[in-house]
């Protein structure tokens, strides 16, 4: 599996950025991290179904900067690249991106410790989505993080 990360705002490329696969039961297949021009490559078995969360990790420079994205249901493949465009904290995200965001710290919040959610009530507590309901739902995520980072 590979593909190329960018950015929302400009097509630049994000680098660093943490690519993570999972199991159809969100065990940890492997992971990897963007390169300077934003690619990324990973060994995953051709044909195997698998979800793929694009994040930053807590130990790196840009753990606040990049909102997450969530692919799920994929199969793997070494043909077809897997592109992911990141929002920027503090940048508007529309309803589609929005629900992208909140999907994927929903299964950091399956996968994740107190490590990440300090950074998760960061980036989240930034977020603007624009329906009531994603509001709801990303208060909800806040509360997770900010109880477990707290623990």
């Amino acid at each position: 599996m590979h593909g190329h990360v960018r950015t929302t705002t400009g097509d630049e490329p994000a680098f660093m950025i943490k690519v993570s696969v999972y199991g159809p039961d969100l065990t940890l297949i492997d992971h990897t991290f963007t390169h300077d021009d934003g690619s990324y490559s990973i060994d995953v078995p051709a044909g195997e179904t698998v979800t793929v969360r694009f994040d930053t990790h807590h130990s790196l420079t840009n753990t606040d900067d990049w909102q997450p994205s969530l692919v799920t249901d994929v199969v793997a493949d070494d043909d077809v690249p897997l592109d992911r465009r990141l929002v920027p904290v503090g940048q508007f995200a529309d309803t589609s991106r929005g629900i992208d965001i909140l999907a994927a710290f929903l299964l950091a919040s399956a996968v994740e410790g107190p490590r990440y959610a300090a950074h998760a009530t960061t980036r989240l507590s930034q977020l603007k989505q624009n329906t009531l309901f994603l509001q709801r739902i990303q208060a909800a995520l806040l509360q997770h993080f900010t109880e477990q980072a707290e623990a």
